[in-house]
């Protein structure tokens, strides 16, 4: 299965049509949001075409392929019209022996690890800022950066997982990174 991951729409109508046409174009057979869907926050400037109801319609319309965790600027009102569900502070997939532990970042994150074991991977968005690095007793953090506010002049960019693979990517498809589980 593959999975397209990405974070921190925030609402903007240009960015998640970006990723849509991404995801169509990767061929992913499901689309994993780490939060922060709709509102772009009171710390970051609004992103371009900001327009959350066009958000809503576009991913209500594949709400089936969408597994997604809530951000910290994701709120009970948000799920009221969203037609999947967004409320989860986590959710945990499995990759061969390896788990993902998959969350927004803002409550759990490399300073404040869930319960993980050597070979795992921890999954956020919340920064902004795409990584992909070792920690701890053989951890992997790994955020795909942000769809439509990306900080320390990173690019609009969303990971892929492929089987094992992981490839960090532009909204424009050009490859930054890649990691093998």
């Amino acid at each position: 299965m593959k999975w397209l991951i990405a974070s921190d729409i925030h609402g903007s109508a240009k960015f998640c049509r970006l990723l849509l046409e991404a995801y169509k174009a990767e061929k992913a057979d499901r689309l994993l949001i780490l939060g922060d869907i709709l509102y772009h926050g009171p710390r970051n400037n609004l992103p371009g075409e900001y327009a959350p109801k066009e958000v809503i319609a576009m991913l209500n319309a594949m709400k089936d392929e969408i597994l997604c965790v809530r951000g910290n600027c994701d709120t009970e009102v948000d799920q009221m019209v969203l037609d999947f569900p967004i409320m989860a502070d986590y959710a945990v997939l499995t990759v061969g022996d390896h788990m993902i532990y998959a969350t927004h970042g803002h409550n759990y994150n490399m300073a404040n690890i869930p319960p993980m074991k050597s070979g795992d991977v921890l999954l956020h968005g919340h920064t902004h800022i795409p990584k992909c690095v070792q920690f701890g007793d053989g951890l992997l953090y790994c955020n795909p950066g942000s769809v439509s506010i990306p900080k320390e002049d990173s690019p609009h960019s969303y990971m892929t997982l492929d089987g094992n693979e992981l490839l960090w990517k532009s909204l424009d498809g050009k490859i930054y990174m890649t990691h093998t589980l």
